[in-house]
């Protein structure tokens, strides 16, 4: 457990740590020399089978986003008071800080107790409880660091409640602070744990997607094979340079791809602003600027609670129930506290009735952390990115499949989203051969766009192999039907289908009707129609008006074709005329047929690659 101390300037934080822990925590050469904690100083209680860890942060106004930094993911807070001086300009600062990122557990600890008198000490206890009556029920310590006064008592206390994090079964996620290098050592890192466990010879990631290798670990400030959420650590890592991390980097579990630059949040006001704002915003070791947009209302009003809009100047890799501190445009005032409801936020329709309910929705499950809930909120009209879940989240794939969910796949679903998707797929179908009772199908990429559109391809392709898989559709090379609905060559047809098959297989050539009929001393227009319903049943392909290849040469130059465009990005006429031994007028009627079904399109003087399921073996 995490603890952290909040206070003005010289009331006595950094020596009540040293009365508790019996560690200085004005660490830095520079901070000593000014007298005062202008960075994160660091103490540490060990205590049976665990360590207690003390986040001493800076009294000083100029120092506040050192200050902000140590406080992403603790819970527990010591709010210290001067019985000497009482409640000071950056006390309150703190207080409300303390209060906006909403604070489990704050404890009142009156120090320099030997400079007061008593009753100056009760008065004084009297007057915070009565100006913040958040803090009516908190336990109150009177502490002098001279003579030790109420230094056991609260030692006890704090051992006491110190409990086991609830994130330690949550991906691995760290936020840096600090980096430097150590002689003999290398690269190390310090910053605080706010999920999951850590052991020696982990590899995870950078926040520029790098992979790193954990060498060594200290956690709160002991050398240790493991590093748990809450605990203050120091990373030795391998494979990255110092050049590469900065102060707000991330070392995650999660691949961190989805750094997001617009968030939804619910924050609590500390004083009244106009619905748009150029604001400061911290979120744990980060410090950036952007914008804010109230959803509801035209100004906030202190003490109360608003759905905003956030606007980042830069991304950052945010998660669902982060905390964040608002500041003002100067960066000279705290305008609110804020909590993290939804990342990667829609640009349109931000403010209407069915958007705002589900952000009101979604707040409940969030004060509530119901994670069953809220995914429940999220698949009510759509599938989502199961990694992106995950990285919002911040949950294992197994805490998903805990749900009941499919998590085999990359997209999450719910069973009634899925159902509607396929009907759509089976009513259109239908319609298509109401439409077409003499063709015997689609393509499986042409399906796609006239009934799922909406969808992710790859979604929408295993919704249709799905349906291919359960019997409900059917595949005849290529082409998806109906299972019932069929074109059939009769007993004669079938017969001639037999002699012009191998005229095909005997040229790579596409042939033309006329020519067909005269080999085979047939008429015209009964070949005509015998190879335009042979094209309806998938084995012929008209690439222009009566002129024809079969299905399995169309697939082979389609194969062809994709292998040259992975290699050059592109395919010209000239090109695919050498390729293929053409001529140029047939080799344009081919390329012109590719650009008409979708598989290719045209720009300029080449053809790009389209669709790379058209055509695809099934």
């Amino acid at each position: 457990m995490i603890i952290c101390t909040a206070g003005h300037v010289d009331h006595g934080k950094t020596s009540l740590l040293h009365a508790l822990t019996g560690t200085n925590t004005t660490h830095l050469p520079e901070e000593q020399k000014r007298g005062l904690t202008i960075d994160l100083g660091y103490a540490y209680l060990p205590i049976e089978n665990d360590i207690l860890g003390f986040i001493d942060v800076p009294g000083h106004q100029r120092f506040l986003s050192n200050m902000l930094a140590g406080l992403g993911g603790i819970h527990h807070a010591l709010l210290v008071i001067s019985a000497e001086e009482g409640i000071k300009p950056q006390t309150e600062e703190h207080l409300d800080i303390l209060r906006l990122l909403n604070f489990q557990h704050i404890m009142i600890v009156i120090t320099k107790a030997d400079r007061a008198e008593e009753s100056q000490i009760h008065q004084l206890i009297e007057q915070v409880k009565t100006a913040y009556p958040f803090l009516a029920e908190s336990k109150t310590f009177i502490t002098s660091a001279k003579t030790l006064q109420g230094i056991k008592e609260l030692k006890a206390y704090l051992i006491e409640i110190n409990q086991q994090n609830t994130q330690i079964n949550k991906p691995f996620r760290y936020a840096i602070d600090r980096v430097f290098n150590v002689k003999g050592a290398g690269l190390v890192v310090t910053g605080t744990t706010v999920a999951g466990q850590v052991r020696v010879g982990s590899v995870l990631f950078l926040s520029n997607g790098k992979k790193v290798r954990v060498k060594a670990i200290h956690a709160q400030n002991t050398p240790s094979e493991t590093g748990s959420a809450g605990q203050r650590l120091a990373l030795n890592i391998a494979n990255v340079e110092k050049e590469e991390i900065k102060r707000g980097d991330w070392i995650t579990e999660l691949e961190p791809t989805f750094a997001t630059d617009r968030i939804t949040v619910q924050l609590t006001a500390n004083q009244a602003f106009k619905e748009n704002s150029i604001i400061h915003l911290y979120h744990f070791a980060s410090h950036i600027t952007g914008k804010l947009n109230l959803l509801e209302g035209k100004q906030a009003v202190k003490n109360q609670q608003f759905f905003a809009e956030v606007i980042l100047d830069e991304p950052l890799h945010i998660a669902i129930n982060d905390k964040l501190i608002i500041r003002n445009g100067d960066d000279s005032q705290t305008l609110a506290g804020a909590e993290v409801l939804e990342i990667h936020s829609p640009k349109r329709h931000k403010r209407t009735d069915e958007r705002l309910a589900l952000v009101k929705n979604l707040a409940k499950t969030t004060a509530c952390n119901d994670f069953a809930a809220r995914l429940n909120l999220y698949l009510q009209k759509k599938a989502i990115d199961l990694p992106l879940l995950l990285w919002a989240e911040q949950l294992t794939t197994k805490a998903v499949a805990k749900l009941g969910f499919d998590v085999s796949s990359k997209w999450l679903f719910n069973h009634e989203f899925k159902s509607q998707a396929q009907q759509r797929v089976i009513e259109n179908i239908t319609t298509y051969h109401q439409q077409h009772q003499d063709q015997i199908g689609v393509t499986k990429a042409r399906l796609y766009r006239i009934a799922l559109l909406d969808l992710p391809e790859s979604l929408a392709n295993q919704f249709i192999e799905e349906l291919v898989a359960e019997n409900r559709l059917a595949n005849s090379r290529g082409w998806l039907h109906l299972p019932e609905h069929r074109v059939e060559l009769n007993a004669e047809e079938l017969q001639m289908w037999q002699q012009i098959r191998p005229l095909f297989e005997a040229t790579n050539q596409a042939l033309w009707v006329r020519d067909v009929a005269s080999q085979l001393s047939v008429e015209e227009v009964q070949m005509r129609n015998l190879l335009y319903k042979a094209g309806k049943l998938g084995y012929l392909i008209p690439i222009v008006k009566d002129r024809f290849l079969l299905s399995e040469q169309i697939s082979e130059f389609a194969t062809l074709i994709k292998q040259f465009v992975a290699k050059q990005g592109a395919i010209s006429v000239n090109q695919l005329r050498d390729e293929l031994g053409y001529g140029r007028k047939l080799t344009v009627q081919l390329i012109e047929y590719f650009d008409r079904s979708g598989f290719l399109r045209r720009k300029g003087d080449v053809h790009l690659l389209r669709d790379c399921e058209t055509f695809a073996s099934n």
